[in-house]
């Protein structure tokens, strides 16, 4: 029996009942992916399977690295073909760790390649994706078509042009694409000439100066209903911690002013200015009737030798330790004061802080929403099985695992959706086990219908009424 086979991952009767009966052919919403609109209007295509899987995966260069592989077949200029080698090497030793099931997954849901990638191996897989991948359905569009995605939602800066969107929307293809708000380069006045380079363009995309807090929020008000126009339905923030700080308007006002005129700022004029940010983005989140995604707990650009030398997103990232439980409760009991708390997703990258989220964001549940704060899912170095069933288990035992939205890709690859099927699995497998333990009920239609809503309906609900 090949490694991928119907039953992958599914070991109980219950959990294969689950899975074929109710998970598996649920249509997808990726409400957060990196995929970029361009490709997307363009329908982009690819001469090789290396240019799809390796050309912007950092997760595949981290762990070539890991094994030894030379930087000139990972990200310097070595042919496609001997990246894909590299990487065929690489897979001989990443037994347990998630990019061998994701790998194997997409080879044999895309290219119906069910031998073990391997150096033996590499030639004939490479040959047969290729041939593939000539075909008119293996595009981009074709590939969400593929895939049953539904929905798709980019991830976009306040000063985007949105061109792509408004390309892709007069030609519907049947796969929707959204854009989505954020707006990190607001904040990041630790760097001002990058940050008042951004404020600058804020001010051309807005049509009207911005030199004051003042024009700030009018500025990103107009861009949020531009954005708004353009069907986005949620925001996201990608932060290091959560920014509360006690401020007052004054405070704001003269700081920002200071940081526009290129005076450097203290940290705690930093820390009050982004903490303002913040409030104000979420405040606005809520009053457009969005979604917000709160993304933490990253440590960028650990190594800043590699950082200088390739720059953001290329693999030399970590999980960060901050205790952020106080500010983020400070924060959102200041907006929930206000009438100004949205519907609010939160990951965090430290997987200690399960139990704390699933606990923080109970406390500010309230109907008639259903799971109106939600314990995001498993999130970058998280989404493998271990982290996948710690998220589930701590939103089972604390929240509503009921009314979950579900899993994203989180993805720059439009091969990526086979992390939808791989979640899936482990849901049902986890549920299934507890089922034959007879710590479930064996109610399958029951909690069947519960695993559709997780695996789609409830996405669908909580972000498109």
């Amino acid at each position: 029996m090949p490694f991928i086979n119907d039953d992958f991952l599914l070991t109980t009767k219950a959990a294969r009942e689950l899975y074929h009966g109710y998970a598996e052919n649920m249509p997808i919403i990726d409400y957060h992916c990196h995929l970029p609109p361009a490709e997307i209007a363009a329908d982009q295509r690819w001469e090789n399977i290396a240019q799809v899987w390796l050309g912007g995966d950092h997760y595949k260069w981290r762990q070539m690295r890991s094994n030894g592989i030379d930087e000139r077949l990972i990200t310097g200029d070595a042919s496609w073909h001997d990246k894909f080698l590299a990487f065929a090497e690489t897979m001989e030793v990443l037994l347990k760790n998630p990019l061998f099931d994701w790998s194997h997954l997409e080879l044999a849901r895309y290219f119906g390649v069910t031998d073990r990638l391997s150096r033996k191996t590499a030639e004939k897989i490479w040959k047969k994706c290729n041939a593939a991948l000539a075909k008119p359905s293996f595009s981009a569009q074709g590939l969400m078509k593929k895939s049953n995605v539904k929905v798709v939602c980019t991830t976009d800066d306040p000063v985007d042009s949105l061109v792509h969107h408004i390309a892709i929307a007069k030609k519907p293809f049947g796969t929707k694409i959204l854009p989505a708000w954020r707006s990190d380069k607001a904040s990041k006045v630790e760097d001002l000439k990058a940050w008042n380079d951004w404020m600058d363009r804020l001010s051309k995309a807005a049509k009207m100066p911005v030199k004051t807090w003042d024009d700030f929020l009018e500025a990103m008000a107009k861009r949020h209903a531009f954005f708004a126009k353009c069907g986005c339905v949620i925001s996201d923030y990608g932060v290091t911690e959560i920014f509360a700080e006690p401020y007052t308007e004054a405070e704001v006002r003269r700081i920002f002013k200071k940081a526009r005129g290129g005076k450097a700022l203290a940290p705690e004029e930093a820390l009050k200015l982004k903490s303002a940010w913040l409030y104000e983005g979420l405040a606005a989140d809520a009053k457009a009737g969005w979604a917000a995604q709160l993304h933490y707990c990253c440590l960028r650009n650990a190594n800043t030798k590699m950082f200088k030398r390739l720059g953001p997103d290329t693999g030399f990232d970590c999980i960060g330790e901050w205790n952020v439980a106080e500010s983020l409760a400070r924060l959102f009991d200041r907006l929930e004061m206000n009438d100004a708390l949205p519907r609010t997703i939160l990951y965090s990258l430290n997987p200690k802080d399960n139990e704390m989220l699933a606990t923080l964001m109970g406390s500010f549940q309230h109907g008639p929403e259903k799971g109106r704060m939600q314990l995001g899912a498993a999130w970058w170095f998280l989404d493998q099985k271990d982290g996948m069933r710690k998220q589930l288990e701590a939103l089972g035992a604390l929240g509503c695992l009921g009314n979950f939205v579900g899993m994203l890709t989180d993805s720059r690859s439009f091969l990526s959706y086979t992390r939808h099927e791989y979640f899936r699995r482990i849901l049902c497998q986890m549920l299934g086990k507890e089922i034959e333990a007879g710590e479930l009920p064996r109610d399958i239609p029951w909690i069947g219908s519960l695993v559709k809503g997780i695996c789609y309906e409830n996405a669908n609900r909580y972000f498109f009424g």
